[in-house]
């Protein structure tokens, strides 16, 4: 019976530690910030990838432009429409 209490507690831990964000570098947080702006947190992996390749002060502007919109009802399809629109960074 006691095996099965420490597995219960261990499975619990995981599924707490699951919910934590685990933050390394910036281009992860604009990403996670981009998500949350245009109620999109499915895609956060497409976010923090384009918050690699792009200016992140450029597409959070962009977002809160697209998120202050009333009539759009996908945010996340417009965002991507208006993307070209932004400047990528320059690789080094």
């Amino acid at each position: 019976m006691r095996k099965s209490t420490n597995k219960k507690s261990y499975l619990d831990l995981l599924k707490e530690r699951k919910t934590d964000s685990r933050v390394y570098f910036h281009h992860q947080s604009v990403g996670l910030e981009l998500a949350e702006t245009l109620e999109d947190k499915g895609h956060k992996s497409l976010y923090m990838k384009l918050a690699k390749d792009y200016d992140a002060q450029a597409l959070l502007e962009l977002a809160k432009d697209v998120a202050m919109r009333s009539n759009v009802q996908n945010k996340g399809a417009y965002f991507m429409k208006l993307l070209p629109s932004v400047r990528k960074t320059k690789k080094q």
